[in-house]
């Protein structure tokens, strides 16, 4: 196994607010150094699973786009299982630019080879999935943001005794499988709250399908759209790690919290609930957005 249990429990800290509510973040943040918060469960089963078949000859293949967390995570993986590793990468202009990409940089130092496509063939993630396990028929092919079945069982593992206690359930919403585990394997009396980053109206049935639950509901937190930053994103961000002392990205926990926060001014939640947010990491993202925003000359995330 090389992915394992935490030795001590994921801390939940509470975010004091001056509302008849009670407001906690679970710091998934905290699980890994290297491999971020949900990453690390979404991989713990697939990555798990794959080794125990002692393929003769280990690969792991994935997608993901220039910032991914994933693609990070991934080639961190492939680093401390000595297994290479290979990265789809959306957008064939970055070919000649990935030594300016943070996250890229860092899949490279990870011994991950990059291979760039277009977004039309990126569209197509299926076919060059179908033509990838023809060519490496040991390899594991891991899907865009890890998204699958044994993701969602490793999900599981974000909940427990600690959790079991809380009226609501919030997470960010990529490409669903976090959202999908929480939903699947919370409590009955629990519901659950994605705040969409991506603008994807087949999210909720892709959920579905993963969970069979109807407990959980979407709400839009794209503020203009995926890894799209606004400078009340930025004071946000900014504002929440000075006065609780919690790092966020700007692409998920960043935009999720800023929502959360929207809605408790709104009255969304009933008085007297226990509310849990659950930070899934990413925190590398920080510094490929710092990029973006100095050449804007915009303020900069903390």
């Amino acid at each position: 196994m090389l992915l394992k249990l935490p030795t001590e429990p994921v801390s939940i800290q509470e975010i004091l607010i001056e509302k008849n509510i009670r407001l906690f973040i679970k710091r998934e943040d905290q699980i890994h150094p290297l491999i971020s918060g949900n990453k690390y469960w979404k991989l713990f089963h697939n990555v798990n699973h794959y080794l125990e078949k002692v393929p003769d000859n280990p690969y792991i293949i994935t997608f993901g786009g220039a910032f991914s967390n994933h693609i990070a995570a991934v080639s961190a993986v492939g680093n401390m299982a000595g297994i290479p590793t290979l990265g789809i990468i959306r957008g064939e202009e970055l070919e000649h630019k990935w030594r300016d990409n943070p996250t890229l940089l860092f899949g490279k130092r990870n011994g991950m080879n990059l291979k760039f496509v277009t977004r039309e063939e990126y569209r197509h993630k299926e076919k060059l999935t179908e033509f990838l396990q023809q060519e490496f028929p040991e390899a594991l092919i891991v899907p865009e943001g890890g998204t699958n079945k044994d993701a969602v069982e490793g999900v599981k593992m974000m909940l427990n005794e600690q959790t079991k206690d809380f009226d609501y359930l919030c997470t960010a919403v990529g490409t669903g499988g976090t959202i999908a585990g929480i939903s699947k394997f919370c409590e009955e009396n629990q519901k659950v709250i994605g705040f969409k980053a991506v603008n994807d109206a087949s999210l909720e049935n892709k959920i579905f399908e993963l969970t069979l639950r109807q407990n959980f509901n979407l709400i839009d937190s794209c503020f203009g759209g995926y890894g799209k930053i606004n400078d009340a994103n930025v004071r946000f961000i900014n504002d929440f790690k000075e006065r609780y002392g919690i790092p966020l990205e700007p692409v998920y926990t960043g935009k999720m919290m800023e929502k959360v926060f929207e809605l408790i001014e709104e009255g969304y939640f009933p008085e007297n609930s226990k509310v849990l947010c659950f930070h899934t990491g990413g925190l590398q993202g920080i510094e490929g957005a710092n990029l973006l925003l100095e050449k804007q000359n915009r303020n900069l995330i903390i």
